[in-house]
């Protein structure tokens, strides 16, 4: 969701060179990315040695999209000349422009509130912007070779690259309220290989591996299972190759939105316009319930949030997706 604001940096200080400064496990995703020229690895747990990293460089300014006090006290003692960030976790004091929170970007989706920082910075700099806020580009190209490789990989797992392809993201590791229930991902599934032109992947983290394997249990056909398998790097080269991703409100639905593969996000507790997949390729599917969104973790009731939402809800979404994909499903690198 920060891609349009980076988009957006790039514009403004044209002829700088960008570095991204993100969580290692982050990195994988910005790799090549036209967004920014380099990546800032920082593997050291202590925020000392963070400092001398980033002192060493001789950055000229830093942007913080995270909201927290740690991130501005380390760019303020790398004696970074221009430090920006919203005054928020009073940190205001450490920052040479720090951006007050506009009210109303709680009723927008999280992609603006990015944006709204760096038209705040612009113009401050220049006394305007030219920031886009109607047609937010989160788009990340990957190369073929990327893709080539993403092949290669689903190929050596046993994946049938003459058919469309499905993958699927069935968990959710921040939240077991965000997971569609584990039947019914696997009666999609199951349907889904039933056609006889589709094959199905299972992605997740490596602590999602018992769930994909209870949700595969209850199908009475096999889909590959590749959770746990992935890299981040991996995972964009493998959603690079699909025709079709469906994911629960995780980060995968943002990825796979990101790199182009039409996408459909269950949404259960969570605030779907705040936070769902930016892209016209992207499709949410929920019911509205009066307990949602709650943000919860886990369900005190009856999860009816989830349990609204039947098979028949996505495999429709899925099979439409899928059949207009038909003439073109072989991925263009395997041609």
């Amino acid at each position: 969701m920060t891609i349009p604001a980076m988009r957006e940096i790039r514009r403004v200080f044209h002829q700088a060179r960008i570095t991204l400064w993100t969580k290692p496990n982050l990195l994988g995703l910005f790799m090549e990315a036209d967004v920014v020229d380099d990546l800032l690895e920082v593997p050291s747990p202590t925020w000392r040695a963070t400092v001398a990293a980033i002192k060493s460089k001789s950055y000229e300014a830093a942007i913080l999209f995270q909201n927290a006090f740690r991130p501005a006290l380390i760019v303020f003692l790398a004696r970074i000349p221009l430090r920006c960030g919203y005054r928020t976790d009073g940190r205001g004091f450490l920052l040479t422009h720090p951006i007050p929170v506009d009210p109303d970007l709680k009723r927008q989706h999280q992609v603006f509130y990015y944006l709204r920082l760096v038209a705040a910075l612009e113009h401050n700099l220049t006394g305007q912007t030219q920031v886009n806020f109607d047609t937010p580009n989160l788009a990340l190209a990957v190369p073929l070779q990327r893709k080539e490789e993403g092949l290669a990989f689903l190929a050596g797992r046993g994946v049938d690259l003459d058919k469309t392809l499905a993958i699927i993201n069935p968990g959710a590791t921040n939240s077991r309220a965000k997971r569609w229930l584990p039947e019914r991902f696997a009666a999609v599934s199951d349907r889904l290989l039933e056609r006889g032109d589709t094959s199905v992947v299972f992605i997740g983290a490596p602590e999602e591996i018992g769930w994909a394997q209870r949700i595969a249990a209850q199908m009475s056909r096999r889909p590959i299972l590749l959770t746990g398998q992935t890299d981040l790097r991996q995972l964009v080269n493998i959603l690079s190759c699909a025709q079709l991703l469906i994911s629960n409100d995780t980060g995968p639905a943002h990825i796979g939105a990101a790199v182009g593969v039409p996408t459909l996000t269950i949404f259960g507790p969570t605030e779907q316009f705040a936070t769902r997949p930016f892209s016209d390729r992207a499709l949410v599917i929920r019911h509205p319930v009066s307990c949602s969104p709650c943000m919860l973790r886990d369900c005190p009731i009856d999860h009816r949030c989830m349990t609204r939402i039947t098979v028949d809800d996505v495999l429709s979404q899925a099979e439409r997706i899928l059949d207009a994909a038909l003439p073109s499903r072989v991925p263009a690198a395997h041609q």
